[in-house]
């Protein structure tokens, strides 16, 4: 077979971290980053996002095209703006430096793409997806019309990201005026097979019916195999769109790509392919699933002493402006802010009497940072993140001292603080409010935790910087970014064996991790690992293997060569 050279591929996704106010979760580093990897393998790599509404302002970027197209029975205009990728996301491009591999990036405008300056909306549980669904079937179809009219340029490759694309891949299969497109090889990437953008075939106002009555009448057979969710007769599912009508199937890991084959088992603690474990492993079957771990981005300055431990005082002083910004956009005091508040002002109380104890005993210097053991957290608050941390706790025979625990976590602090007294659990996440809500009541019975409910990247940094041990107990991870970017920084991380965990930390070498085969057994096998772990700090073995966290590179020029090699050819039977 002759392969036709890759010169220029197009990524449609939601997120994109190379623009400021564009990053929700894992994929807007992947569209960052992926990028200039792949210009270093001498190919162009475009990317068709939705302007949000404020984009293309910030950026003070031009107007290229308008395109229109027929949705929910009435004809709209969508603007398209197209800028160079700018190498600093906080630079305005047209007084920044400019990517030097020519990529550019497409803003796609529309009112329904406007929601205040967010990515997603919230919407409600009695209608997911409703809000975001219709946007993306929108998205979609203006993408897939520039790129039949050929507004856009000529591309080897269409790379389509997660359930807000795939309709793309709906319209190439499925829709005779878009078949033109199948000669374009078509790429879908999983990020998160969790998040499927289910929504009713018909019967409301978000619903596949309502958006393209145009083509009701005209879908192909293939229709019949890819549109509707196996679960969910009158459902539509774009997750399954694009597994079924793409030509390759991305998953983030290649432990992922093997776990999303068998069915989810919840009470044994297993998430796997969802309801879509057919299609993918009918599609893996074709030699058509790949899994490629993610990349990381490494500088490889020299470690420095001063700039990886910045300090315990340090990080104390910018979690509390970190409070104070998110207060300053807050209408009402936060009880989470002020438990946080409190509690830090009994850190600072506590280490000042520590420093002055010392000075009295031998009036040496006291030096806090060597003392205080920190075990750092970074994350969404979604059950995938923190189910396990959350299950009920039953101390077992070998290890009663932790009879008052009643959740996992709480275990893992009463362990904490039977092995290092003054050591603390910094948790830095947002999202579901009920877990929030739980993790108030534990801050507020335990002195050793610190929740710290909110983003911010300045503080995620000093946290991956300043840690003893990472924590990591997702359910699932397709595969995730922080976990490179703690062992990136020094610290050695416990973590779940699952997707790209078990993929990117080898247990006693780079780091540990705990595995168990029901929900229980899980935070069982965590707590267990803690105590072990807990043990070893600042052993040899703990020295060895924080060394060899930080040797660790998952490069995207490795991914990019990888990308060229497995995804962005056909295979011999599909000539």
């Amino acid at each position: 077979m002759t392969l036709v050279s890759v010169k220029r591929v197009l990524l449609v996704a939601a997120e994109n971290d190379a623009l400021h106010g564009a990053k929700v979760g894992g994929m807007a580093d992947v569209i960052r980053d992926l990028p200039p990897a792949l210009g270093q393998c001498s190919v162009i790599a475009d990317v068709a996002m939705p302007n949000y509404g404020f984009l293309a302002q910030q950026y003070r970027v031009a107007h290229m095209a308008d395109v229109e197209v027929d949705f929910a029975g009435e004809r709209h205009v969508v603007s398209v703006y197209r800028m160079p990728r700018p190498q600093n996301k906080d630079e305005m491009v047209d007084i920044g430096e400019q990517d030097n591999t020519g990529a550019q990036i497409y803003l796609f405008d529309h009112p329904l793409f406007n929601h205040q300056g967010q990515v997603y909306c919230n919407g409600s549980a009695d209608r997911p997806f409703a809000e975001d669904a219709t946007k993306f079937a929108l998205f979609s179809l203006s993408v897939a019309t520039c790129l039949v009219n050929r507004l856009l340029p000529y591309f080897d490759v269409l790379h389509l990201h997660d359930w807000h694309t795939a309709m793309v891949a709906m319209l190439r299969g499925c829709v005779a005026e878009f078949s033109a497109l199948q000669a374009m090889p078509c790429v879908f990437t999983i990020h998160n097979l969790a998040l499927q953008g289910i929504r009713p075939f018909s019967g409301d106002d978000s619903s596949f019916a309502h958006w393209f009555p145009q083509y009701m009448d005209k879908l192909n057979a293939a229709a019949d195999v890819s549109l509707f969710d196996p679960r969910y007769n009158n459902c539509i599912n774009p997750m399954r769109m694009g597994i079924v009508l793409s030509d390759k199937v991305h998953l983030v890991s290649p432990s992922y790509a093997r776990e999303v084959l068998m069915p989810s088992d919840y009470h044994k603690g297993f998430f796997g392919g969802e309801g879509l474990e057919l299609d993918l492993a009918t599609k893996a079957q074709q030699g058509n699933v790949v899994g490629i771990i993610n990349g990381c981005v490494y500088d490889d300055k020299p470690l420095n002493d001063v700039d990886h431990q910045t300090g315990y005082a340090g990080l104390l002083h910018q979690a509390e402006n970190a409070i104070i910004k998110w207060q300053a956009k807050a209408n009402n005091v936060s009880v989470l802010d002020t438990i946080a508040l409190t509690r830090m002002s009994q850190y600072k109380h506590a280490v000042l009497a520590e420093h002055l104890r010392s000075l009295e005993v031998n009036s040496r210097t006291f030096d806090d940072d060597k003392q205080r053991f920190l075990l750092t957290s970074v994350g969404r608050l979604t059950e995938q993140k923190v189910l396990i941390l959350l299950q009920p706790y039953s101390a077992t025979q070998i290890d009663k001292s932790l009879s008052s625990a009643k959740t996992v976590l709480e275990a893992v602090l009463e362990s904490l603080k039977r092995q290092q007294p003054n050591g603390v659990f910094m948790l830095l996440g947002s999202g579901d409010l009920h877990i929030a809500k739980v993790l108030q009541a534990t801050a507020a019975r335990y002195d050793n935790f610190l929740f710290l409910h909110g983003y911010d990247e300045a503080l995620s940094e000093q946290l991956y910087q300043s840690g003893s041990l990472f924590l990591m107990p997702s359910s699932f991870e397709p595969c995730g970014i922080s976990q490179m970017l703690a062992m990136r920084a020094g610290q050695p991380c416990l973590v779940h064996g699952v997707g790209g965990l078990n993929d990117t930390i080898t247990d006693n070498v780079s780091g540990w991790v705990f595995n168990g085969e029901t929900l229980a057994a899980q935070g069982q096998a965590l707590v267990e690992r803690v105590n072990q772990v807990l043990a070893l700090y600042g052993s040899d073995t703990w020295q060895q293997v924080k060394h060899n966290a930080a040797k660790q590179r998952f490069s995207w020029d490795d991914v990019a060569k990888q990308y060229l090699a497995k995804l962005y050819v056909a295979n011999d039977n599909d000539q």
